[in-house]
């Protein structure tokens, strides 16, 4: 019989658990869950789950499925871990969920149910999902548009793009692969080793003494875990949201038409440096911004972060180019000439000689040994299609690099 102590125990860490909890006996009936099972199917608390399976809880093809796993989970007492999987909730709602299940265990060690613990990954596995058709999207359009030139500098800046996406996605799987539930498990074989004298074990012995504390830092960690990746799913989202923003672009320049809308110019800079944040990060770049209050520009958003995120993403490469380079990027909003907005790019890079400065916005050309020349000629063309400029200046080499954005007053 459980002491009052386990029944302490097992009731707080069902509490707080983020993920959903759900034991099984060997008829695959609940017998018991997280708190946060139960608000998930829509009932107040667990009890009301008590002896269901899945088969009285989900559509049968699914609950078939489920069964086969916890059957082989209890026939080879080995979990199955980790294993991403789609579920139809029976209000309707689809979900995806990285679920492990373990073998229950009672005092002689007999397998005598499941454990099973689910994490919600359905943001990262639908981010997934719509990166794959936002790719197929983009060649597509690159076949239907028959304009070579403009299909290299969209594919471009897709790179960019998908230069953060990988990052991002390196983060979640670094994230994962160091998850603490390897920690919940060896924690729940501890307390299972000691189910015979578990008061004793939890009052008297150090290690035991420590395990609420243990339970409750845990329980902590994995939810600031699952708020970290959450933050990053976001970001990936964001950045597939571009993606489309350029493949949508790509579709309209048959028709030289696109959303203008009045937009601030610091929140345009804002948005170009999120989605470079990660590589000036790791290239040590330092960001200045040096905004000074101007009208809203009229313009479009993909055309704008297209420019700007090609200008900082050259920008933090001339900065690596120069070996003593004070590593420094400054962006500036400046009130342009009459009726327009000047967006100011300023590195600390290698320069561009005078003799590249006429040639730099030209189709192909790159002062870089893998460059393909493909950015800044696009970038000048939606400067213009938006009744723009786009310009640079630069002392010489070593001298650094300024790249001008003039866009129109929203109103003007």
């Amino acid at each position: 019989m459980a002491t009052a102590a386990e029944h302490t125990l097992v009731a707080a860490f069902l509490e707080q658990m983020p993920d959903l909890v759900c034991f099984k006996d060997r008829d695959h009936r609940c017998i018991g869950g997280s708190q946060s099972l139960a608000r998930r199917h829509g009932v107040t608390q667990v009890g009301d789950l008590v002896g269901l399976t899945d088969g009285q809880l989900f559509c049968a093809e699914y609950a078939q499925r489920s069964q086969d796993e916890e059957k082989a989970v209890m026939t080879s007492g080995q979990p199955a871990l980790k294993r991403t999987v789609q579920i139809p909730w029976p209000d309707g709602g689809v979900t995806w969920s990285c679920r492990s299940r373990l073998p229950l265990r009672d005092e002689s060690g007999a397998v005598v149910g499941t454990i099973g613990l689910s994490e919600d990954c359905t943001a990262a596995t639908e981010t997934e999902r719509s990166l794959d058709k936002a790719q197929k999207e983009l060649l597509a359009a690159s076949r239907l548009a028959g304009m070579a030139e403009v299909a290299t500098g969209v594919l471009h800046n897709v790179g960019n793009v998908l230069n953060s996406l990988n990052i991002s996605a390196a983060i979640l799987s670094t994230t994962l692969r160091q998850s603490k539930l390897a920690s919940l498990t060896k924690l729940t074989a501890l307390l299972e080793s000691h189910r015979g004298d578990l008061e004793a074990f939890l009052t008297s012995d150090p290690k035991g003494q420590r395990v609420p504390e243990l339970l409750s830092g845990l329980a902590q960690h994995l939810e600031s875990e699952r708020t970290a990746v959450l933050g990053e799913v976001e970001m990936l989202q964001k950045h597939i949201d571009h993606i489309k923003e350029i493949v949508s672009m790509q579709q309209s320049y048959a028709r030289m038409a696109g959303v203008v809308e009045s937009l601030a110019a610091s929140d345009l800079i804002e948005d170009s440096l999120r989605m470079n944040a990660a590589a000036l990060v790791r290239h040590d770049v330092q960001v200045r911004r040096d905004f000074e209050p101007v009208p809203l520009v009229r313009a479009e958003r993909g055309k704008s972060l297209q420019i700007l995120i090609n200008l900082i993403r050259n920008a933090k490469y001339a900065i690596d180019e120069r070996a003593d380079s004070p590593r420094l990027l400054t962006l500036r909003v400046r009130p342009g000439r009459p009726g327009l907005v000047r967006i100011t790019v300023e590195d600390t890079g290698v320069g561009i000689p005078p003799e590249y400065l006429t040639r730099i916005f030209s189709h192909g050309f790159t002062t870089r040994s893998s460059g393909h020349g493909f950015g800044l000629h696009s970038s000048a063309l939606a400067a213009s299609e938006m009744q723009g400029v786009l310009s640079v200046a630069s002392a010489g080499r070593n001298q650094g690099a300024v790249f001008h954005l003039d866009l129109p007053e929203a109103g003007s």
